[in-house]
């Protein structure tokens, strides 16, 4: 498609658990009507589905994929979510709530029109990226994942049944030292990966606001991008 054209979009609700969340899908502009595009899970930082996620929809849109950014958070009070889903990252991080909620969005993915379900993808910002790593260890139905700022799960050796994850980690921010062990442990397991740590980079430098990093940001896209065009783009029939 062309880099230059606005993508399609609407707001939409699917079912998780008996409780109704919202979300955004972004679709190429100009698709034929009957393409099997890959699809990708956009999962958000604690702000919720904000304007700054939605763009970041309508950027994988642009590349060719449908993009559905979930809106975890549904209308229950934020506070009461993230309190809820940090102890979950740390108690039980492959099957709390959150996760619960991110798998629901991905199988909700895989059957819309025009997504083709064999070829899905996750990237996540901090709370979200802590997600798409518990979906590349709990999901065989996500191909990779792409964490920027996230936390691991516990215990680490979980990423032994990960799918590939492409991951980005600022610096001069803790979690830095999330993204090294992770590193190491899925390159012991022998999982296809490419984490990088930008040493200057702050929290949410890929994130509209004022520790944005243009610089780290625009590389970590487009690491990004190759390893979803390889993986998740390019895994149909496999």
């Amino acid at each position: 498609m062309n880099a230059g054209q606005t993508p399609r979009s609407e707001t939409l609700s699917f079912e998780s658990g008996g409780r109704t969340l919202g979300g955004y899908l972004a679709r190429p502009e100009g698709a034929a009507q009957d393409a099997a595009l890959p699809g990708v899970l956009v999962l958000h930082e604690a702000f919720g589905l904000n304007d700054d996620i939605r763009q970041i929809a309508q950027r994988f849109a642009r590349a060719g994929y449908v993009a559905l950014a979930a809106d975890l958070f549904g209308e229950q009070n934020r506070a009461v979510c993230m309190a809820r889903m940090m102890s979950g990252l740390f108690l039980n991080s492959l099957e709390h709530q959150g996760v619960r909620d991110t798998r629901a969005a991905l199988g909700y993915l895989a059957t819309l029109p025009g997504v083709d379900a064999r070829r899905l993808g996750a990237v996540g910002y901090c709370l979200g990226g802590s997600l798409a790593v518990a979906l590349a260890c709990s999901d065989e139905r996500v191909r990779a994942v792409a964490p920027y700022y996230g936390f691991n799960p516990r215990p680490l050796e979980a990423v032994r049944r990960a799918c590939p994850v492409v991951g980005s980690y600022p610096g001069c921010d803790p979690t830095a030292a999330q993204g090294r062990p992770l590193d190491a442990a899925l390159e012991a397991a022998g999982v296809p990966h490419d984490i990088k740590v930008y040493p200057q980079a702050r929290h949410s430098f890929a994130n509209a606001g004022r520790t944005f990093d243009a610089a780290s940001s625009t590389d970590a896209w487009n690491r990004v991008l190759a390893f979803f065009d390889l993986h998740v783009a390019g895994a149909a029939g496999s």
